[in-house]
């Protein structure tokens, strides 16, 4: 067996390789490449599919929530919780604007911040102000927003939903990041939908940060060279609009094709003592990522499977509160407990939508030779 990546996207690009070249091809023709036509097409196709008034692109999903807090007024030196367990960029786009992140664990079951963790992370913040909250939906499923936006509300924070990995899930019938104040979209190549490089989104449907948004991403540019604000540049490319619109067309089939081979995996897994994904009944997962959880650490497994020339591994494995980054928040080793297990006991095997039958059969027979020896 030929090695198994954690993601191809050369097999995605293949079958649609035509309409991304005439797509791309335009945008050349036209030489329109910044904010041009197919930005405000790909904004307008987005927030239809969100059901949604507004999707901004912007330059990445970092700045996305940047923009979104800037957008929303949190200010330098206020407090910002975010879970201690996702990637870097959540807490990264905090600090960058002034903030400081405040990290509070996640719940076991879909290691997503849940409505006690955000509760917990307010009464443990004495010395700062906290005036906003980003639940991530980790992995492709969302945070049980209900019950966190009532948390979110009692204290009176704006909520940005780190939509990053679940772009097309759903919770409640809504799509993610259409729940909150603001929900931030990275369109990295490796995500569901996925650009051919930098790429992010904002939704929100309040008119108001909308049109902030437009001018923060802009140079703080209303009008050519009437700056009303101290902005950024954030503007999403129009070559990347152009591919993220053809893209986006597939994006429900692909993410049907992701719950297929994630339910295959489960019932091949299920009677392995593996921890195979929880599914919370509210929600409607794309499975970015399928990952795995042993009762003890991952890593001979990943080395297992690697070997195998099967790509496995840890999504993420050195919690935000132990990153020598923050050393300076004042987080100890034992802080986060539920954090800390997750990165050491989890593993990513290969999802993605063009796997073959083959390979799905090979990525369990290599996951069972191990458990079972």
């Amino acid at each position: 067996m030929h090695r198994i990546p954690i993601l191809d996207l050369k097999r995605q690009i293949k079958p649609i390789r035509r309409e991304l070249d005439l797509a791309i091809r335009r945008v050349i023709d036209n030489t329109d490449f910044i904010l041009g036509h197919e930005v405000a097409e790909f904004e307008k196709m987005a927030a239809e599919y969100c059901r949604i008034k507004y999707a901004l692109g912007v330059s990445n999903g970092t700045d996305a929530i940047k923009l979104a807090l800037v957008a929303l007024g949190v200010k330098p030196g206020e407090g910002v919780i975010c879970p201690a367990f996702t990637y870097y960029a959540t807490a990264g786009a905090i600090a960058g604007m002034g903030a400081v992140p405040v990290f509070c664990d996640i719940e076991p079951l879909t290691y997503n911040m849940s409505a006690g963790n955000l509760k917990d992370a307010i009464k443990a913040s004495k010395r700062i102000k906290i005036t906003a909250a980003i639940p991530v939906h980790l992995y492709g499923q969302c945070a049980d927003m209900d019950n966190i936006l009532k948390v979110a509300r009692k204290y009176k924070l704006k909520v940005i939903e780190d939509t990053a990995q679940a772009f097309g899930a759903e919770y409640k019938g809504k799509k993610a990041g259409t729940l909150a104040d603001c929900g931030t979209v990275s369109l990295f190549p490796g995500k569901n939908l996925g650009a051919f490089g930098d790429a992010g989104m904002v939704l929100t449907g309040q008119k108001v940060v909308a049109e902030r948004l437009k001018v923060l991403r802009n140079q703080g540019n209303k009008e050519r060279y009437n700056h009303i604000l101290t902005g950024y540049n954030n503007r999403l490319d129009t070559l990347q609009a152009a591919v993220l619109s053809v893209k986006l067309r597939y994006l429900d089939s692909w993410n049907e094709k992701r719950r297929k081979i994630a339910a295959y995996f489960n019932r091949e897994l299920e009677c392995t003592g593996l921890k195979i994904p929880y599914l919370a009944p509210y929600n409607i997962h794309i499975y970015h990522q399928y990952v795995l959880r042993l009762k003890g650490a991952s890593d001979k497994l990943i080395a297992h499977l690697n070997k195998k020339g099967v790509d496995a591994r840890v999504y993420y494995p050195i919690p935000l509160h132990l990153q020598k980054c923050f050393r300076n928040l004042g987080y100890k080793k034992g802080d986060f407990p539920e954090s800390e297990k997750a990165a050491r006991n989890i593993v990513a095997i290969p999802v993605y939508p063009d796997l073959t039958g083959e390979e799905m059969r090979y990525i369990i027979s290599s996951i069972k030779e191990f458990m079972y020896g």
